[in-house]
């Protein structure tokens, strides 16, 4: 029997608190089409599905002609199916994680460090920071999708120091004349201003911080309640953070860092060192293979400040910025491809209309993982012993150089993501 090197994957789910709950949640709606036997708890937070060799969710494979269980046994006996350049690069492991996220409640102020700092990290705190790798992401909206990334340009940094004394009263006077004074002639003095004024906010002793945050919640609510326009105070989404996270500094963040908003198909890159945090939505996540995260705020978990104030990059910029775009293929105009300045991780986006009834997923030099999204198929490949039925939720692993050829049965096309190493 010829070896078998593209098979369907079983994925780990994760039910963090901030999930959305029962079928709202994208992660639980793709799990549910993907494996009828599952049931899915209409009370239970459904995060995040976690697509590749973790080991916190590695894979399982669904192939019982295959003697390895998981994805991560399979890849650790096979390392060629990855391609010659990525064993080579990532010493015989899967290189990503690729992921979907639904974002109930806002994750926390984080930002994941270089490979210097991570590898740094790792040696001194090993229990908080797991591994010594960096961990650059890329998110791409499934459903509308919130999320703040990056330092806000100075201008609107300031109109808020203006409008909100609760938040100038933290920072204090001195830091924030030096922002309002910094100009834009002289980038290095407008970043050391920037630094300051985050340090200042993020070390601020809780007692007061809280009693600020309060009065501020107060002055706003009673805004709003009075009909008054509150966004000069980013009114909304303070309230809305501070219900999820009462007497949380990280409330105070939101006027320091871009409001971003994808429609589904946009997305955003997280590079080492800058500051983010999901607010709302469903989307495609991939990230270089780490665990690595510097949180700050809008978290019960373990908070690192010091670090976290020290590694940012303080580089303002207008949130339109953020986003990052698509580039349609040169050599399929159904593929679009986001193509991040990191070796680790490629996606593509693959939308393959209704009027096409026959359609070839592209051998390539990189192992990769395939998700339905929507639409349904038949797939063959050599590589597979058998026809694969695709639907909603369906994943595939994709060793390097197979193609699948796929006979399309829906009438509205499909939907799918491919996630990859292209070195």
């Amino acid at each position: 029997m010829a070896e078998i090197r593209v098979f369907p994957l079983s994925c780990v789910v994760q039910n963090y608190s901030w999930g959305k709950v029962g079928l709202e949640s994208e992660v639980a709606k793709l799990v549910a089409s993907g494996d009828p036997l599952v049931q899915i708890q209409p009370d239970q937070p459904y995060a995040e599905l976690w697509m590749g060799t973790h080991p916190r969710g590695d894979a399982l494979i669904r192939d019982n002609r295959i003697p390895q269980k998981t994805l991560g046994q399979w890849i650790s006996d096979n390392p060629a199916c990855l391609g010659a350049k990525v064993k080579d690069a990532f010493q015989g492991q899967l290189p990503f994680l690729f992921k979907v996220l639904s974002v109930n409640t806002a994750l926390s102020v984080q930002a994941h460090p270089n490979k210097e700092l991570a590898a740094k990290l790792h040696a001194q705190f090993p229990e908080h920071y797991p591994d010594a790798n960096h961990k650059p992401e890329m998110a791409i909206a499934l459903t509308p999708f919130e999320g703040m990334c990056g330092f806000r340009p100075v201008e609107e940094i300031v109109s808020f120091l203006q409008n909100v004394p609760e938040l100038r009263a933290l920072i204090g006077e001195v830091a924030a004349e030096q922002l309002e004074r910094s100009g834009s002639d002289d980038p290095r003095g407008v970043s050391a201003a920037l630094r300051v004024c985050f340090t200042r906010l993020m070390k601020s002793e809780k007692k007061f911080f809280v009693d600020q945050l309060n009065m501020l919640v107060r002055r706003i609510s009673q805004e709003a309640a009075e009909g008054k326009d509150t966004s000069g105070s980013n009114g909304d989404l303070l309230l809305r953070l501070h219900s999820q996270y009462p007497g949380d500094i990280g409330c105070f963040t939101i006027y320091f860092l871009n409001l971003v908003r994808l429609e589904p198909g946009e997305a955003m890159f997280l590079g080492a060192n800058e500051p983010h945090a999901y607010l709302h939505g469903d989307c495609v996540e991939i990230m270089a293979c780490s665990d690595n995260t510097v949180r700050a705020g809008l978290t019960p978990k373990f908070i690192d400040v010091l670090t976290l104030c020290e590694m940012l990059n303080y580089t303002p910029a207008p949130s339109s910025s953020k986003i990052f775009p698509a580039a349609q293929s040169q050599l399929d105009p159904n593929v679009y491809l986001y193509d991040p300045p990191v070796p680790d991780f490629t996606i593509m986006r693959i939308e393959i209309p209704a009027s096409i009834k026959l359609y070839l997923i592209s051998a390539m030099d990189s192992a990769s993982i395939l998700l339905v999204i929507q639409g349904t198929a038949v797939g063959t490949s050599t590589a597979a012993a058998s026809e694969m039925s695709l639907h909603r939720g369906s994943v595939l692993f994709i060793s390097a150089n197979e193609s699948i050829s796929l006979h399309l049965s829906s009438p509205d096309g499909m939907l799918l993501f491919r996630a990859c190493c292209l070195l």
